[in-house]
């Protein structure tokens, strides 16, 4: 600190600067006395550590949210009865009128069981337009540039399959499977499943367990005959930002009518998230223990400061300085850690968050291990988001929390009195 600067500070501030300088009995031991330094040890390990792992949370989530639109569409608009959407096409075009919406498909969407000799499994079937579905999923914009998506041709009965589903069931493309529908049909014997004997065209990666394994995609043509729906059951929407999908999602539910039900993709997915909402909640609880745990270590470090300079306080008393002042000292002595604590740790934690691309590969070459084998996990890198959502919070909670571990040493320092303290200096 600039010496004309420090002058002109009040002296409970610069008191208390030097206070958090000196070591015992007023002696220099380096910049920082041991115990201040331990604290602020502690307490930039502790925001450091809520920084990174909130850091690498958002990081998972915003890479399997990404993974999951690769696939699934913003915003479903679905016919209130369960069956065929009228009109899609007026529909879609209502809907593109929203300043928002980037893109319309049809589909029709459908479980069953997708077999092949005797192993079966069962898989969303989702009905497609190769011509239209590039417009909102990634997924179809990436089948449509290297000509799978081309493959699905009306009439052609055959499918795409999630490559997780095709290696559960050994097929290869080309392959033939069995597609067993939930609607049967009467016969003399009582209802029979119906069977629809189809070809393997082509296997997708998403990079989300979910659809790469319970995920198939065919022609919309085939698959309104298939489930007998006569027409799309519904259209999907691509926006331009997806983060107002439930916003735009309640706006269209207006327009479009009662006869439409309007479903955006964080109603479709809402367990998840919550899930995940639920358990970044607890980590910042349970690490923000840390910080406290650290944060209240100051209590030791200003009593011990304390008791080692009643006879300063006694003469600073002597001299004129009134309890609220002496308080004053020792809080700046306090808050100066807690501050200086906090701004270390936010530099740490901002400097291993942006960094932990780097950081995770050479431990795992140090080590000779991987943290996260991709058969596992389907992703082979640490994803990190660091938010100012998160960081703001947590800069605050531990200043707040140092603040108050220095109202009671303090408080005990302003009630010192300077004859007993003196009595035997």
């Amino acid at each position: 600190m600039p010496a004309i600067v420090f002058k002109e500070l009040p002296y409970e501030w610069r008191v208390g600067w030097r206070y958090t300088r000196a070591g015992r009995a007023g002696r220099r031991n380096g910049f920082i006395s041991f115990i201040s330094g331990v604290s602020m040890l502690g307490i930039a390990l502790g925001v450091a550590a809520l920084i990174i792992v909130l850091s690498v949370m958002n990081g998972f989530q915003k890479e399997v949210r990404d993974r999951m639109l690769s696939v699934i569409p913003h915003v479903e608009v679905m016919s209130a009865d369960g069956g065929a959407l009228p009109d899609w096409q007026a529909v879609a075009e209502q809907a593109m009128r929203h300043p928002e919406v980037r893109g319309a498909a049809p589909f029709v969407g459908a479980q069953a069981l997708v077999a092949r000799g005797e192993t079966m499994r069962g898989a969303l079937v989702r009905g497609i337009d190769p011509a239209r579905e590039p417009e909102v999923t990634p997924l179809a914009a990436q089948l449509a540039r290297d000509g799978t998506l081309a493959k699905l041709q009306p009439g052609g009965w055959k499918l795409l399959a999630g490559g997780e589903l095709a290696r559960q069931l050994g097929l290869r493309p080309g392959d033939p499977v069995t597609l067993v529908t939930p609607n049967g049909q009467m016969t003399p014997a009582g209802v029979v499943p119906r069977l629809k004997q189809m070809e393997l065209a082509g296997r997708f990666e998403a990079g989300h367990y979910e659809y790469d394994s319970g995920l198939v995609l065919m022609h919309i043509d085939d698959a309104a005959k298939l489930f007998r729906t006569e027409g799309p059951t519904g259209i999907q929407l691509r926006l331009g930002d997806q983060q107002r999908a439930r916003e735009v999602a309640d706006e269209l539910a207006r327009t479009l009518g009662p006869q439409v039900i309007v479903r955006d993709w964080t109603r479709s997915n809402q367990n998840w998230f919550a899930a995940v909402q639920l358990e970044k909640r607890m980590m910042f609880i349970i690490l923000t223990l840390i910080v406290a745990v650290a944060a209240f270590n100051l209590v030791s470090t200003l009593v011990m400061t304390v008791t080692d300079k009643r006879a300063d306080i006694a003469i600073l008393r002597t001299l004129g300085a009134s309890p609220r002042s002496v308080m004053g000292i020792f809080v700046v002595q306090g808050a100066t850690a807690g501050v200086i604590g906090t701004l270390g740790g936010l530099a740490l934690g901002l400097l291993v968050a942006f960094n932990i691309d780097v950081i995770v590969p050479a431990l795992e070459r140090l080590f000779n291990a991987s943290f996260l084998p991709g058969s596992i996990y389907l992703i082979t890198r640490m994803p990190s988001d660091p938010q100012a959502g998160d960081i703001v919070p947590i800069a605050l909670i531990s200043l707040v929390l140092a603040f108050l571990a220095t109202l009671y040493p303090s408080w005990r320092a302003s009630r010192v009195q300077p004859a007993e303290a003196l009595r035997y200096e």
